[in-house]
């Protein structure tokens, strides 16, 4: 890969992944929220600035203008926390020649179970899905002003070491919850990384849906996790009497299939889990899943 400068705002779970997939690049640095975090990304050779919202280390400007590449890995509140602080600065950037914006499937709202492909028009009732949503045609509209490619990556639920059934299960948080017809995509943390390098080094322009090949759902993930540990799956609970936080239960409200034909011909991406069966096989065997 062509030598780069990469600035990534927010060095949470899936862009630590990235991050590691882009060990080789010359340049690297990226947003945290706390001093802590700042001293272990540097152990990682990450050089990391404190970005939480609201306090915002001067520094990042001077990256910003050094940068090539960015990568917003940030969720909107009320607003985009990014575009608030530092949408002039990226405008301004004399080198940047790709935007990476990671959003989620969730903008595209409920469709019953049906497919979805980036095409779809997106209708998003839950309100964190709608800032989604707005967060990604701002940060288009910044890319148009600038004549900058910007690649859009829709992603569905990520699991993978740390952060998968296996965990639940061991620490007692698993459950079983049953609502008819109600299927989720998952992709895999490497998967996503994957398909990011490849963006980059297409720089690929545009929407792409990140997601596994079969939408399943969830009870059956939790049951082949615990075959796999050799213990009971927690006993089926019906979807309306299930004891959920008002945040868990509102995931249950969308129900559609998500389609990633794009993902795979325009980036060239051929999934290493292109089931959940595949990802949590791998976590297993590789002892990985709580690493």
């Amino acid at each position: 890969m062509r030598q780069i400068r990469l600035f990534i705002f927010g060095m949470g779970y899936t862009a630590r992944a990235f991050g590691r997939a882009m060990a080789d690049v010359a340049w690297m640095g990226g947003t945290t929220r706390t001093a802590e975090r700042v001293e272990r990304l540097a152990a990682r050779h990450f050089r990391a600035r404190i970005f939480d919202g609201d306090t915002v280390d001067p520094a990042i400007a001077g990256d910003l203008r050094e940068a090539t590449h960015i990568v917003v890995s940030i969720p909107p509140g009320e607003s985009d926390p990014v575009l608030t602080h530092f949408a002039e600065a990226i405008a301004a950037a004399p080198d940047l020649k790709w935007i990476g914006y990671l959003s989620t499937v969730g903008v595209y709202g409920n469709y019953g179970g049906a497919w979805v492909s980036e095409a779809t028009t997106p209708h998003p009732k839950q309100e964190r899905s709608v800032a989604r949503l707005k967060a990604e045609r701002e940060w288009r509209k910044l890319a148009l002003d600038r004549n900058t490619p910007l690649a859009t990556f829709r992603i569905a639920g990520i699991y993978g070491p740390t952060r998968n059934a296996f965990v639940n299960l061991a620490e007692g948080k698993a459950h079983r919850v049953v609502k008819p017809g109600q299927v989720f995509n998952r992709i895999h943390v490497d998967d996503i990384a994957t398909a990011l390098v490849a963006a980059i080094d297409k720089t690929a322009d545009g929407t792409f849906n990140l997601a596994d090949d079969e939408p399943a759902p969830p009870q059956d993930v939790v049951a082949f996790a615990a075959n796999l540990m050799a213990v009971a799956p927690p006993p089926e609970v019906p979807f309306a009497e299930a004891d959920l936080s008002p945040m868990a239960r509102s995931f249950y409200a969308d129900n559609r299939r998500v389609e990633n034909r794009r993902m795979k011909q325009d980036l060239g991406i051929v999934l290493k889990y292109p089931t959940y069966r595949d990802g949590l096989t791998a976590l297993w065997r590789d002892g990985t899943w709580r690493a």
